[in-house]
């Protein structure tokens, strides 16, 4: 009986440890095959990785041309929070040999899609990124999280409290640091620290039009980034 008991227990251990194998939760298998497949750098090419979410993925599906006119690589997975981008950082962005990264994350964290997570705990992550980036001549651009009065799929978080207080954390550490601080937030927020439904229609993705509200933004951002190389 003990014998049958113990069987089972390992049993039981040993499927665990496969689903969780399985489940490649920073989803590093998402971009491999694209990364290899990247061409080769050209001489003096001002390489920009986007690092981020639904939202950094999204602008990729809303205005294509912006991606395929410019030397720019999104490397954004849908739902992900800072830990999951953490954990990617060096085959998603370090290793394909960028000038700048754009970080943009910090508002599924929020959202818990991950399990609960502290403001301090996101800006550690963050940080983390910013610093690895750095170490390996990589100039950065830290953004600050995008208007959300409240999420769709999960609400009652207050995220109109919150992203402000993270975007002050990440404006104050940029810069002590001297990293660039591109904000979106400004440019994006009505009145109750969310976005208008002709920026994102549910109020968190941005549409075409909330893009093009970012894109100068952006812009701007990576030149200062790249005098800094």
């Amino acid at each position: 009986m003990k014998l049958l008991l113990l069987t089972a227990v390992l049993s039981c251990t040993l499927l665990t440890m496969e689903n969780m194998q399985a489940q490649d939760w920073a989803q590093l298998e998402h971009f491999r095959e694209a990364n290899s497949d990247l061409p080769a750098l050209k001489d003096n090419e001002n390489r920009v990785v986007f690092m981020g979410n639904s939202i950094t993925i999204g602008w990729q599906h809303a205005m294509p041309e912006f991606f395929e006119n410019n030397p720019y690589v999104n490397r954004g997975i849908g739902g992900q929070t800072t830990p999951q981008m953490l954990i990617r950082f060096r085959q998603d962005v370090i290793d394909l040999q960028p000038k700048v990264v754009v970080i943009l994350a910090g508002t599924n964290d929020i959202a818990g899609n991950t399990g609960p997570s502290s403001l301090k705990m996101i800006m550690d992550n963050i940080a983390s990124m910013a610093e690895l980036a750095r170490a390996n001549g990589i100039a950065v651009v830290l953004s600050s999280v995008l208007p959300a009065e409240d999420y769709p799929w999960r609400p009652g978080l207050r995220p109109n409290e919150k992203i402000p207080a993270l975007n002050t954390m990440i404006k104050d550490y940029a810069a002590a640091n001297n990293f660039i601080y591109l904000d979106y937030f400004r440019a994006l927020a009505n009145s109750k620290n969310g976005m208008d439904k002709t920026l994102a229609t549910d109020g968190v993705h941005p549409t075409r039009a909330g893009y093009e509200i970012m894109v100068p933004l952006v812009k701007t951002a990576i030149k200062k980034a790249l005098a800094q190389t």
